[in-house]
């Protein structure tokens, strides 16, 4: 059965450069880094003491004042990012009443869910005792809210569940909602990541793992992929989402056509909690996977937009793989990391970074990957796009997330050509 052509008509996002798409873009082409010091909660014990944390955050029109206190910043990032992306779709108000609700759906996840409500409920319990805990403690931590909210705003009936695949959980959502698409569940579906671990406790569990950057005196240049004196990733937050319709849907409302999801594909490592295989192995084949649901060869992608956490294992093993894949096409191939700007935002961070991927098609300008001084060895020949954005005309894209647990996740976008 031929496949539903599947296009992206609006993106929302919620970053440390604020919510609006084309600002979020200009400030990456321009090279800016969106990492500050800590000031969410005391942390001058802590060996790392700076995030991409979101300051200023107004839910605006897009959530009840009343909800927006009692809820997880996850699911106040979920629902703007969502409407937002709805928004740009040209899709609130008297045109979200003309859809059919029923084939419209939502698929947004979260790595870790509700941490900062799980962080105080805990508290509250051991301090005050268990009958001083809140009601909406348990729907407000679990990681399918933010999207179950959503829905339940905007009507929508179709499918609507949270996959959560740590920091690949974002890339496994926009998969599994264009492959509803294309089996006609559903004629259009929100979806991508959303992630708020900026709290004590979130912080604290990734610096107990020795996965962060400790380079507090100069919390703008921790994040640096590929860089040889890189030393942990910076953690970030925020949430990415997609509005993907079929192409007979999008086409019959006249809706924007930002670019076309060409396929994607997810496989696991099976190999261990946190680290990558050596060999490459899983990434390889997911990536190889997403070509084949192209139906594209390998030397139509032109641009990837990598994983590249900036941690000591994990960068070159993705390089490693695409090396493997691409060949000596990837001499060919463009290489950025916008978490060097944006911090890892774990389960947001994929559809932060397919919406920077869009961008990249929509203006054929790439963004920088910043503070890449001293790349590794064996980069030889590969344009990582360092400290300065480059004009490219994408013709096809690449973008990975991988994560804990060994999940693997390739999505790949191209302009739409009608």
């Amino acid at each position: 059965m031929k496949k539903k052509r599947v296009v992206i008509t609006g993106m929302g996002v919620v970053s440390c450069f604020g919510t609006d798409v084309e600002e979020f873009y200009r400030q990456l082409l321009a090279g800016k880094s969106g990492i500050v010091p800590i000031e969410e909660f005391p942390c001058a014990e802590y060996p790392t003491r700076f995030a991409g944390a979101i300051r200023n955050f107004d839910t605006g029109v897009y959530l009840d004042k009343k909800q927006a206190r009692r809820v997880d910043p996850f699911i106040r990032y979920t629902i703007v990012a969502g409407k937002k992306a709805l928004e740009m779709g040209q899709l609130l108000g008297d045109p979200l009443e003309k859809l059919d609700k029923k084939r419209c759906g939502v698929l947004i996840g979260s790595g870790m869910g509700g941490m900062n409500v799980f962080y105080e409920g805990s508290e509250t319990v051991l301090t005050k005792g268990f009958r001083r805990l809140t009601p909406f403690f348990v729907p407000y931590i679990i990681t399918n809210m933010g999207g179950a909210l959503l829905a339940i705003d905007l009507g929508f009936m179709g499918p609507n569940y949270s996959i959560s695949t740590a920091c690949a959980t974002a890339n496994f959502c926009i998969h599994a909602a264009a492959d509803h698409i294309r089996k006609g569940d559903a004629d259009l579906m929100v979806c991508g990541g959303a992630e708020a671990p900026i709290n004590p406790i979130g912080v604290a569990g990734f610096v107990a793992c020795k996965a962060l950057s400790e380079r507090n005196e100069d919390p703008t240049k921790a994040s640096r992929p590929w860089d040889k004196n890189r030393d942990g990733f910076v953690i970030g937050e925020g949430a990415g989402a997609l509005v993907l319709e079929s192409l007979d849907h999008a086409l019959a409302r006249g809706a924007p056509i930002l670019a076309e999801y060409l396929g994607g594909a997810i496989s696991c490592d099976a190999h261990h909690m946190t680290d990558p295989r050596a060999d490459g192995l899983g990434v390889s084949l997911c990536v190889e996977g997403a070509l084949k649901d192209a139906d594209i060869s390998k030397e139509q992608i032109n641009y990837i937009n990598a994983h590249a956490t900036s941690t000591l294992v994990g960068d070159m093993a993705e390089m490693n793989a695409m090396k493997q894949v691409f060949g000596p096409h990837m001499r060919n191939v463009k290489v950025n990391a916008t978490k060097s700007m944006l911090g890892h935002c774990l389960g947001a961070a994929g559809g932060v970074e397919a919406i920077a991927t869009i961008k990249a098609i929509q203006t054929g300008m790439l963004h920088p990957t910043i503070n890449l001084d001293n790349p590794e060895e064996g980069l030889e020949g590969i344009d990582l796009v360092a400290h300065v954005a480059k004009p490219h005309k994408v013709t096809a894209a690449l973008s990975n997330s991988f994560g804990f647990g060994g999940h693997n996740s390739s999505l790949i976008f191209g302009p739409y050509v009608p």
